[in-house]
């Protein structure tokens, strides 16, 4: 879930620098692309760490 997210909102941001790009016409601005970026990130690392939480709950049960 929060893979997918993290995903998508980079996609968005992906998306906004690639039409500032080619076609001066970004629709966000550099705090919104820095928010965009940062919120990706976050969930991004709440995705890993999720994982990591998992795989030691399965590790410490066998």
């Amino acid at each position: 879930m929060f893979l997918i997210s993290s995903f998508i909102v980079f996609a968005v941001f992906f998306l906004n620098v690639a039409l500032g790009a080619f076609a001066n016409s970004a629709f966000l601005g550099d705090v919104g692309e820095m928010l965009v970026l940062f919120l990706a990130s976050v969930l991004f690392v709440v995705a890993i760490l999720k994982k990591e939480a998992d795989r030691s709950k399965n590790d410490d049960s066998n």
